[in-house]
């Protein structure tokens, strides 16, 4: 059916104009005014802005984690994503060892097909080579439609860490097929001699998983991944950036002409560490944690003056029972917090209120990650994109309440913060999947997105 979205202002991640929107057959097929509105449905977004649909490159859906699975499967993730203008997810299924990429990627993709409620892509964790199997099969993926693989510089007992000459030999096999390393860095080492020392002590509040990772345990990490990566001259992505030395290391490099991406989550810009000193702290623990006001501050600097590259969520929430396992020791606490919901309308409400304009809101959470990662029909309002589109009303006023929230879980650490302007219709390929507050959408209306390689 012919799509007319008339009377709005199109915010795009370089101007902000009034112009009409034609969508046929899930594209956008023109902009421009005076459309012929026989046969079509009509939307007038006056006194509206019309965005892109933002695309969260950090989930984890139905992950298991800590002795239980993330509380949102692909159907709840991707409802919840919808009714937040996010109309792509990635998400990261973990490759482990004796199973290959494809294989790991096929089995996640069968769940999406029948559950996903917007778009969705894959970056694949990999947490062991098979004898050098996965390296030869880096090609096989990037021609999938998978061109991003991650390493973890931690949780080394849970089998995941790779160490720095495999993540050197996934490094140069990403930058010879034309993929990008994504990279979770802090030094588990230290993590777990801070560990060992405040379990002895007694000190097990939530408190001390901030200490046990405290900002230089982060920087450290990030040091070492953005030295490697510079060293053999390969891409990296810097997933979920919280520390201010880490955070200014990367920029370094960044100035210096390397090809380094720096990703920030919501909570970190709005959360300090002190959350952890909270009677319900175990609910805010995630990895790595919310640092100081010091590093905060200079996450807001670094969105403001173009130097972070993108926003996204690393949403993994868990039930707060689950979260209760910790409630006297902190290494019980499943890591993860629900965000999927809160990115576009928590970034927008920045903008809202003057601390970014809406055109950077828009190219940290929509075109940067598109241009990043190679979803070259996504990320922004153009002919012959795919017509995902958000209508947002900047006087809408909002406060984020369980209740309201279209998740599986039952608490978020978002509860009563007050948004000033909110989504109210977000469609995905033209589709109407989010209306005024309610999810209109199906699951299985999600299409995996395949995605182009770097040149």
């Amino acid at each position: 059916m012919k799509l007319i979205i008339k009377n709005g202002t199109i915010v795009t991640q370089s101007e902000s104009y009034k112009a009409d929107i034609l969508v046929e057959d899930g594209k956008i097929c023109a902009i421009g005014t005076a459309f012929n509105e026989d046969g079509a449905n009509v939307v007038d977004a006056s006194g509206k802005l019309v965005l892109p649909g933002a695309i969260d490159a950090h989930t984890h859906l139905a992950m298991p984690f800590g002795g239980t699975v993330s509380a949102d499967n692909y159907l709840a993730g991707t409802r919840a994503a919808a009714c937040g203008g996010v109309t792509t997810v990635f998400d990261y299924p973990m490759q482990r060892k004796g199973s290959g990429i494809i294989e790991t990627i096929e089995a996640r993709k069968e769940m999406c097909d029948e559950e996903a409620c917007v778009d969705y892509a894959f970056h694949c964790c990999i947490t062991d080579l098979n004898d050098g199997a996965i390296l030869d099969e880096f090609k096989d993926a990037v021609d999938y439609g998978v061109t991003s693989f991650k390493c973890f510089l931690v949780y080394k007992k849970e089998g995941m860490m790779v160490d720095d000459g495999t993540l050197v030999k996934i490094l140069l096999k990403a930058k010879e097929t034309g993929a990008i390393t994504n990279i979770h860095a802090e030094n588990p080492d230290v993590i777990d001699l801070n560990i060992e020392k405040f379990l002895k002590e007694g000190k097990t509040s939530a408190w001390y998983h901030y200490l046990s990772r405290p900002e230089f345990v982060e920087a450290e990490a990030d040091k070492r991944a953005i030295h490697w990566a510079k060293s053999v001259d390969a891409p990296l992505y810097l997933v979920h950036m919280a520390d201010k030395e880490g955070l200014e290391a990367a920029i370094a490099a960044k100035m210096d002409g390397n090809d380094i991406y720096i990703e920030t989550c919501p909570q970190y810009l709005e959360f300090t560490c002190d959350v952890y000193k909270r009677e319900d702290g175990r609910n805010f623990v995630c990895s790595p944690p919310m640092k100081g006001q010091e590093s905060q501050d200079a996450l807001w600097k670094a969105l403001k003056t173009g130097a972070i590259d993108t926003v996204a969520t690393d949403h993994c929430p868990f039930q707060s029972y689950e979260k209760d396992w910790g409630k006297d020791d902190f290494t019980k606490i499943p890591n993860g917090c629900a965000g999927v919901e809160n990115l576009y309308p928590y970034m927008l409400s920045a903008a809202n209120e003057g601390k970014l304009s809406f055109n950077r809101v828009v190219e940290l959470c929509s075109f940067n990650p598109a241009k990043i990662f190679g979803c070259t029909e996504k990320g922004s309002i153009a002919v012959g994109k795919d017509a995902d589109i958000v209508i947002y009303d900047t006087e809408k006023e909002f406060t984020i309440l369980i209740d309201n929230m279209h998740s599986d879980y039952d608490h978020t650490i978002w509860e009563g913060k007050k948004l000033h302007g909110y989504p109210v219709m977000t469609y995905v390929r033209g589709n109407l999947v989010y209306d005024n507050g309610e999810f209109v959408g199906k699951p299985g209306l999600g299409e995996f997105v395949k995605r182009e390689g770097r040149k």
